[in-house]
């Protein structure tokens, strides 16, 4: 799956896509997707000025996605956008820095799943080294139900 068909799935808008392209999918299984992070990245500036390193709580944005993109994947109306994906509980762990100039390998599992949610287990590797890994819960809901 190239960026342009991820971007028709995503929520997500650009500055915020951290997907670039999906390698693999099984959907109601598992997904595995790149992310090509570049020194040009919007938040390098302030995190850090002397030293770059992309933020843990992007790569867990990063995870979220593959996870939303697995999810739409195996749904009957993959391109619906009056849900809302509400990620509820994470358990991570950042093992070591990712940098410009990394290949950020996602790979994202399918624990349990239900028609309005699901478990996921994820992680992210560059070029084999582990560097990430986290327990995603989320769960659906209409967009209307959000609207004040």
């Amino acid at each position: 799956m190239d960026f342009e068909a991820v971007r028709a799935l995503l929520p997500q808008r650009h500055p915020f896509i951290m997907i670039d392209r999906v390698l693999e999918i099984e959907p109601g299984s598992r997904i595995v997707c790149l992310k090509n992070i570049s020194g040009n990245e919007p938040y390098f500036p302030g995190h850090f000025p002397d030293l770059a390193i992309m933020p843990g709580a992007l790569i867990l944005e990063a995870f979220a996605q593959a996870s939303i993109l697995l999810f739409r994947a195996g749904s009957p109306d993959e391109s619906s956008d009056d849900k809302v994906f509400l990620f509820g509980t994470v358990k991570a762990r950042m093992r070591e820095p990712v940098f410009p100039g990394d290949q950020l390998r996602i790979e994202v599992t399918l624990e349990k799943a239900v028609s309005t949610g699901a478990i996921v287990e994820a992680r992210g590797l560059v070029d084999g080294n582990l560097k990430a890994t986290a327990r995603l819960g989320f769960g659906l809901t209409d967009r209307s139900a959000l609207a004040p």
